[in-house]
């Protein structure tokens, strides 16, 4: 299938040209134990990291030079982001916990159990200017499950301090990825079983507010491809992979358009460049990018 940027409404024009290239950086990535996934732009270095699951690799994309690996033996991870301090965090499929790469080298588990119960296979993850770090938790049922494991799905909080730890919902069937909207007060998070991003209004304690829920978009449709992975301009609009490709609403969840790109599915996606202003994302076997017309929010979250 030829790669097509498709208008669904006018407002596109001020984010994406239709006319813009989509380029395919790289593929060969994924398969049975996992796609790529995770990028996160690394704006000091002027590079890329992303995970590819499926060979326990964190892989590196510098413009010019192509893709390299960065790092063997990542426990599977998969979302990747920075806390304010510029630490990467790593959600880790295989060791089930959300980790901190510390600037000396180390390793500081962030979190791996709540409840006095394991965590089941952490997926993605963002990092509030506060500090506070929010993660998706899928069960998907597909490994054996002891009795001392979670059993549902959590979206979770993480105080900087590690201290307090929060569950903030269990009732997604698959929540995947999240993003916070420019401001922080609203915190988007897909399910990917449902097709759907839910939205919510942080409470000033950091918490969901759930009297505030509400089904932001809805994504399903007849063409591969489910909602995974999210990421926000910072004029609101929310990009987000869903049936067909990758899809770009504005603040208020209308459909501005969609990049079809071809592959099975989108799977995350990050802003980068020296401006912000270059959208990668990943598929299950591939990394593309496409310039846009405004940037995205800088990672780390820019202080407030």
């Amino acid at each position: 299938m030829e790669t097509r940027i498709e208008q669904l409404a006018p407002e596109l024009d001020g984010v994406l040209s239709v006319s813009e290239p989509v380029r395919r950086l790289a593929d060969g990535f994924g398969g049975p134990k996992g796609p790529a996934e995770g990028p996160v732009w690394w704006h000091e270095g002027g590079y890329l990291l992303f995970s590819d699951i499926n060979s326990n690799r964190r892989m590196k994309y510098q413009p010019g030079s192509g893709v390299s690996v960065f790092k063997e033996r990542t426990n599977y991870a998969n979302g990747l982001t920075r806390d304010m301090q510029g630490r990467l965090v790593a959600c880790e499929n295989a060791a089930r916990r959300v980790t901190r790469l510390e600037h000396d080298g180390s390793t500081t588990v962030i979190m791996n159990s709540f409840g006095g119960k394991r965590l089941y296979r952490p997926n993605d993850v963002v990092v509030r200017s506060d500090g506070c770090i929010y993660f998706t938790d899928p069960w998907t049922g597909n490994r054996p499950t002891e009795e001392w494991d979670q059993t549902v799905p959590g979206v979770y909080r993480v105080t900087p301090d590690l201290g307090t730890k929060s569950l903030l919902a269990a009732d997604f069937v698959m929540p995947n990825g999240l993003a916070f909207s420019p401001d922080e007060t609203v915190l988007y998070i897909n399910d990917s079983r449902r097709g759907h991003i839910r939205a919510f209004d942080i409470a000033p304690s950091g918490m969901l507010a759930k009297h505030t829920d509400r089904v932001f978009a809805d994504l399903r449709g007849d063409e591969p491809g489910v909602p995974d992975g999210m990421k926000v301009d910072t004029a609101g609009n929310v990009f987000c992979g869903g049936s067909g490709g990758l899809w770009i609403m504005d603040s208020n969840g209308k459909k501005l358009g969609r990049i079809v790109h071809g592959s099975n599915a989108t799977t995350n996606m990050a802003f980068g460049g020296d401006d912000w202003k270059t959208l990668y994302f990943t598929t299950h076997h591939e990394l593309w990018s496409v310039n846009v017309k405004i940037p995205g929010v800088p990672v780390p979250a820019p202080k407030r």
